[in-house]
């Protein structure tokens, strides 16, 4: 199986593992499609950097998110800064409970503001309001530090 019919095959293969919660295999997956995937580069990197947040890879997913997010515009940046914006507000969860009070409060600070220009520029983007409800989770608890 090469090409077109190889490429579809390999990302749902990648795409199924992300849903049915296969992590690994997902990333692995992504990883290698990312390289052949020209014009569908960029999704992909989102897809990727989706499913490293999903595994708990909080930093790697927002390393992904971010860089992706440098080089996008409109809703597609918007989507980026959302992924970009969980995985640092996990990240400054996780640092918190593990007493790096003031790295915890930095990523903080920083998904605040990727959520924060997600929230404003892309409403469409938190339709039922997930992201108001972290965005504004955030606000608390960077108040209470």
């Amino acid at each position: 199986m090469g090409g077109k019919q190889g490429f579809r095959a390999q990302y749902f293969t990648a795409r199924n593992a992300l849903e049915a919660g296969n992590y690994d295999v997902a990333r692995r997956s992504y990883s290698r499609l990312i390289a052949d995937a020209g014009p569908l580069a960029e999704r992909l990197e989102l897809e990727y950097a989706h499913s490293e947040l999903r595994a708990g890879n909080f930093p790697e997913a927002a390393r992904i998110a971010a860089s992706l997010a440098a080089r996008q515009s409109g809703a597609a940046r918007g989507a980026a800064l959302a992924v970009q914006g969980t995985a640092q507000h996990e990240l400054g969860l996780a640092q918190l409970a593990e007493g790096k009070t003031e790295a915890g409060k930095a990523s903080l600070v920083a998904a605040q503001a990727a959520l924060g220009t997600v929230i404003e520029g892309h409403p469409e983007l938190d339709p039922l309001g997930s992201m108001a409800g972290r965005h504004a989770s955030i606000a608390a608890r960077l108040a209470r530090l």
